[in-house]
This record gives structure tokens, sequence and C-alpha cells, in this order.
């Protein structure tokens, strides 16, 4: 049986909790540099929404792919602002 099963040391959960912890931690942490390098890589290779649809009328500029990356990097740098803030975490 596996410690949580058999009520197995304490410790150890915690051990297990401790490196879940920064797992997330790292995870929250590369979310914005990414979507930040897909909206770059998108912008100089020049994909987008109306490319991707074979559109040939011009889309609203809201609705472009380059748009849409740099919201989720700019949602998730949230990890990079608690991080940097006086006082750490």
């Amino acid at each position: 049986m596996s410690d949580g099963c058999s009520g197995g040391s304490e410790a150890g959960a915690i051990r297990r909790n401790g490196v879940a912890v920064r797992v997330a931690d790292a995870l929250a942490l590369a979310a914005s540099p990414t979507f930040a390098m897909m909206a770059l890589l998108t912008a100089v290779m020049g994909g987008g929404s109306s490319k991707m649809f074979g559109m040939t009328t011009h889309a609203s500029p809201l609705s472009g792919m380059v748009t849409m990356y740099v919201l989720m990097s700019a949602f998730h740098a949230s990890a990079w602002l608690k991080l940097i803030r006086p006082g750490g975490r």
C-alpha cells in the first residue's frame, strides 16, 4: 500500500505537496513568456485568424491571434508581478 492509503508519514505528504507547489509555480511563471513569444512569432511569421480561415476581407484588429496571445500573456503576468513585488511571495 502507498503512504496515502496506509496512513503513512505526514512528512512524506508535506514533501510531495511542496514539490507540487513548486511545479505549479514554475508552470505559472512559464505561461506569460510563452504566450509573449507566441505573439511575437505569430506577428513575425504573418499568421493570424484571417489567414487561418482563408478570409479575404480585412478582419478586426482585435480578432487576430497576435492580440489573443498578447492578452493571454498579460492575464498570466500575475505570477511575475507577485514574484517581483516587494516582500516576495
